[in-house]
């Protein structure tokens, strides 16, 4: 016997959906043009590495990511599509919100000093106000497995 979803589900399932167009965006913009990652995405790694990185994070950047900067720079907007196509369609919902947990904590680390050092604490937090609800919303997507109700890992068995 099915159950029906209760409210909470619905709001969820429709959080969901419309957030999805967030990760859409970002996506299509970054993946439509060479803009981004053929220069872009390089203007944003140096201004991290030079000033907002968290400090063990900057060698991970300036070693890892910039040699490739411009795989990386694809890399983001395949990332921000596969999240954005999975909650739209309530798809491996727990599996992109975990990639995109992670990719958000990557760009927060990336940019936490961006208000500056011996800033009060509140600001770093309203600095990433770009970042941080985005992700304590894939988190209530993971946790309460927000693809069951009107998407499509509520029809895979």
């Amino acid at each position: 016997m099915a159950t029906i979803p209760s409210a909470a589900a619905k709001t969820i399932a429709g959080v969901r959906m419309a957030t999805s167009l967030f990760f859409l965006l970002f996506g299509k913009y970054k993946l439509a043009g060479s803009g981004f990652a053929h220069g872009g995405f390089q203007g944003y790694l140096h201004e991290y590495i030079a000033s907002s990185a968290v400090s063990f994070y900057r060698p991970i950047l300036s070693n890892l990511i910039l040699p490739h900067a411009v795989f990386f720079g694809y890399l983001v907007g395949v990332i921000e599509m596969f999240v954005g196509i999975c909650l739209l369609l309530g798809l491996w919902v727990r599996l992109s919100s975990a990639v995109g947990i992670f990719f958000l904590l990557n760009l927060t680390l990336a940019a936490w000093w961006d208000v500056g050092h011996g800033a009060p604490l509140w600001r770093y937090f309203g600095a990433r106000l770009d970042t941080l609800p985005l992700l304590l919303l894939l988190i209530i997507f993971y946790s309460a497995d927000a693809g069951k109700v009107w998407g499509l890992d509520g029809r895979r068995k």
